[in-house]
């Protein structure tokens, strides 16, 4: 079906993007700036284009350039055999007995955010509104800063701002501002030489063209050349010592010394050494690897934390589980002050509403709505749902002709009803309860990403149905992609966003906005879908513009472990 304007799915928000997918079908036809557009969200389209064709479908060249120009040579900006080398190094560091062991960081980051909001908060009970945006920012960016690149940021406790976090906390919402730059960027990159770039570069941000537009393109300058001198002074001191004296063996699981932690470029940085000279990473491809790993992570786990707790202090039963679930896990762990929250990672990852929570979060509200991608030849995708035809019939496979942009709709094709149920776009985190676990779900996925839905199993499985499920790699849901181009570092993601949730609804509790304003307003939430998903408050209460997540909290009473 051929309708409306691409533009469409982002000025129109989440319930556009879900509207034209339940009238129209699983691909859809759009007018984009390139032509005509699809925009697939069918499981069948989709496992096509992101496991079994994904050499058909390509990435957009402007999207691997300006990766390439922000973050260096990453595995979001690399295509081919370079693409696979780095990652068959990098999917071993990213294993569970890693995830074990790097735990230990967030202990004291969500000690310390915690403690941080409570000290904000009357003594005797009541409530007081705070924004927790910038709070879950913090945290996120030292969770990443020190897991990933073992950079000590400590932007919950630091006196000033610190050049590189501040840096991390600005290039997310410069990239959303900037994105029509990328075709540019791309041009520019694929026709002139480093030298004829950077003139370009240099004249097109001298301080006295005055735009806004010129404004953000020379922060953005200027954030990148913070970024990079930051990365490549903590990367050179990290390799200097891995050179100089022997790395700790990777099954040490002590973290008692935080300055000698193990973070993820440490493990990264030992596997590099001991691989062949063949599969062997340069210094520019590593270092362009911890610049994706942490903006993508800073980016996920504070628009997903702030999510998770936006969508608790709607739902106070929820809330109230998910505490209570977490006080009798904390219970049973010895000399235990329930001051913080240190459960054993097999156990905070395994709390069965807990996972519930975060899982529904990141099907409903994917950090990342769209990806990309430009077919490199003419090809057919067949349907696992018959889609209404121009002729206004149905069709179970549709022709993409060559070079034609394919819009991969994480959104929607987590919100399928006819893969998830009638209330697919409902937050339930009580539908995970039933449903076969995540190992038992990857256990029964063969190698090349081919579906393969275990007839032994008992119990349900979400997202599944008549043998067809969804490519993605996390619980049959698109929110981490699937394939060879899946995001590697969402076992990181979940794990920080489960023990930060845990450390905080153990203590606190959070409630929408109830106060009015002089104008007798109260605060109202929504949600911008942008490049990212951007919180603010709705007119005429706040700006519509600036984002916040501004709540009620108070410290934890007996009544709020009662659900």
């Amino acid at each position: 079906m051929h309708i409306g304007n691409i533009t469409s799915l982002f000025e129109g928000g989440i319930d556009y993007c879900v509207h034209i997918a339940e009238k129209y079908g699983g691909a859809v036809r759009l007018h984009g700036p390139l032509g005509e557009t699809v925009y697939v969200s069918d499981p069948r389209a989709l496992y096509h284009m992101v496991v079994k064709d994904q050499h058909i479908f390509d990435e957009p060249k402007h999207f691997i350039m300006s990766n390439k120009l922000a973050f260096g040579e990453g595995l979001i900006s690399t295509v081919g055999e370079q693409h696979r080398r780095q990652r068959k190094l990098l999917n071993p560091v990213f294993s569970t007995s890693n995830m074990r062991r790097l735990l230990c960081i967030l202990h004291p980051i969500s000690d310390k955010l915690t403690s941080t909001l409570a000290s904000k908060l009357p003594t005797d009970g009541s409530h007081k509104e705070i924004d927790v945006l910038p709070w879950l920012s913090c945290c996120a960016l030292d969770g990443v800063c020190q897991g990933i690149l073992g950079y000590p940021s400590n932007t919950l406790s630091a006196a000033e701002n610190d050049p590189y976090a501040e840096a991390l906390r600005k290039i997310g919402p410069l990239i959303g501002k900037l994105m029509k730059v990328r075709p540019i960027a791309a041009i520019i990159m694929q026709y002139c030489s480093p030298y004829w770039s950077r003139k370009i570069l240099d004249l097109v941000t001298v301080p006295w063209l005055p735009t806004q537009f010129m404004a953000d393109v020379r922060e953005m300058r200027r954030i990148l050349h913070t970024m990079d001198s930051a990365s490549r002074k903590v990367f050179l001191e990290k390799k200097t010592t891995m050179e100089a004296e022997e790395m700790p063996d990777s099954t040490d699981t002590t973290c008692r010394d935080s300055n000698a932690m193990t973070s993820m470029m440490d493990i990264m940085l030992k596997a590099n050494a001991a691989s062949s000279n063949a599969e062997r990473l340069t210094d520019a491809e590593l270092l362009g690897q911890m610049n994706v790993m942490v903006f993508a992570g800073l980016d996920t786990t504070t628009s997903v934390l702030a999510r998770c707790i936006y969508l608790l202090a709607q739902h106070s039963g929820a809330q109230a589980r998910l505490r209570n679930e977490i006080r009798n896990a904390t219970k049973i762990l010895e000399d235990s002050d329930m001051s913080s929250v240190e459960l054993p990672y097999d156990v905070l990852m395994n709390l069965p509403f807990l996972d519930g929570v975060v899982k529904e979060t990141l099907r409903l509200y994917p950090s990342l709505p769209v990806m990309g991608r430009i077919t490199s030849k003419a090809t057919t995708l067949p349907l696992a749902f018959p889609t209404r035809s121009r002729s206004g019939g149905y069709t179970s496979a549709v022709a993409i002709p060559e070079g034609t942009l394919t819009i991969i709709s994480i959104l929607t094709a987590n919100r399928h009803k006819g893969m998830w149920g009638a209330d697919a776009n409902e937050w339930r985190p009580e539908r995970w309860l039933s449903s076969v676990p995540s190992e038992v779900q990857e256990a029964d996925r063969s190698l090349d990403g081919e579906d393969v839905v275990s007839t032994l199993r008992s119990g349900p499985v979400l997202g599944v149905k008549d043998s067809v499920r969804f490519p993605g790699v996390y619980s049959n849901m698109m929110t981490f992609l699937g394939g060879s181009r899946s995001c590697i570092g969402f076992k990181f993601a979940e794990m920080e966003l489960k023990q930060v949730l845990a450390t905080l609804l153990l203590r606190l509790h959070f409630s929408l906005p109830t106060e009015r304003n002089a104008h007798g307003h109260v605060k109202e939430i929504e949600w911008k879908l942008q490049a990212f998903h951007i919180p603010v408050v709705k007119p005429p209460a706040g700006d519509g513009v600036t984002p916040q997540v501004p709540l009620n909290v108070r410290l934890v009473k007996k009544d709020d472990f009662i659900w």
